[in-house]
């Protein structure tokens, strides 16, 4: 299996392309991936956002930071073409190009001196834009933001589920219930909370309703383990035994540890609907539905509205 190649490796390939004529991101890819030979898997990656292949991805900023070293041109919306100053390259191509190589055509330069250095915003603090990689930099700016969110993000699961091992059983029980309320389950907090917290009946922790209505019941166990507990099959199939008891087709299980192979695999083929939570998708939940964390600073990232620049 080939890997997906950085975006300064897709510059000189995307750039005879477009010297063959005008071309779009998706015929480029496809071209790209047959030269590269990427399996299925491969072309459709998608960024951890979910928004936009990993290839096109690559192929855009490669795309983007050749038009501002004057290499591309874009004669119209979602269309890019080599231009003269790009067929004039390609007539003697260079070993290798990349921003390194960019950054010996004045265009480029000028543009690499306004965005890469440090400079002082409005509000009289300094900033440092990573809006032009160097060589060494093989992710675009989108996957740099992305690997860093994702490096935050763990760091703060860590966190989370350290903070709750280190409350009471009590706290955890209305964590969950908190997080089950976010989610959209058991109507109001108030009813959510009379169903949950009820400790030690019958091996189940808590009832709460599916939906505001009533209509339907989930049957909860939680258990706060240290991380290096995981919870077994013995433990999952005491929990099933305790839904039977009750009639029950539904339930969640809750974990700030783990659950074994064994586990996962009886809970996956029960004729129940059995849900497990461990405590890195616990912490997950929490982060995504906003229980126990708040926003420190929010990051919009912004595109050109082609829409609003069409004259047609």
């Amino acid at each position: 299996m080939m890997t997906i190649p950085d975006y300064q490796t897709l510059m000189l390939p995307v750039l005879q392309l477009a010297a063959e004529r005008e071309m779009r991101v998706p015929e480029a890819a496809e071209r790209i991936a047959d030269q590269f030979g990427l399996d299925d898997a491969e072309r459709e990656e998608m960024l951890p956002s979910g928004r936009q292949r990993v290839l096109h991805n690559r192929i855009h900023w490669a795309k983007f930071y050749m038009t501002r070293a004057g290499l591309i041109d874009s004669p119209r919306r979602g269309v890019f073409t080599a231009s003269d100053s790009g067929r004039t390259l390609l007539a003697n191509p260079p070993a290798t190009l990349d921003t390194r190589f960019l950054q010996t055509i004045p265009a480029f330069a000028e543009f690499y001196a306004t965005n890469s250095g440090s400079r002082t915003r409005g509000d009289g603090e300094t900033s440092g834009a990573a809006a032009v990689p160097t060589r060494e930099t093989s992710a675009t700016p989108e996957e740099q933001i992305e690997a860093a969110f994702r490096t935050l993000n763990a760091a703060l699961e860590a966190d989370l589920l350290e903070r709750i091992t280190q409350n009471s059983p009590a706290f955890f029980e209305k964590l969950i219930v908190d997080l089950l309320v976010a989610m959209g389950y058991g109507g109001s907090h108030r009813s959510a909370a009379r169903q949950l917290g009820r400790s030690g009946d019958g091996g189940i922790d808590g009832v709460i309703d599916e939906d505001r209505l009533g209509l339907d019941r989930i049957y909860v166990q939680a258990k706060r383990y240290a991380s290096d507990s995981a919870i077994g099959r013995p433990a999952v199939q005491g929990f099933v035994g305790s839904l039977v008891g009750f009639g029950a087709t539904k339930g969640v299980f809750v974990t700030t540890s783990s659950f074994t192979a064994q586990a996962v695999d009886y809970a996956r083929n029960l004729p129940q609907r059995i849900i497990l939570i461990d405590g890195s998708r616990l912490a997950a939940l929490m982060i995504e539905h906003g229980v126990g964390v708040r926003i420190q600073r929010s990051l919009a990232l912004q595109r050109l509205d082609e829409d609003f620049f069409s004259e047609d």
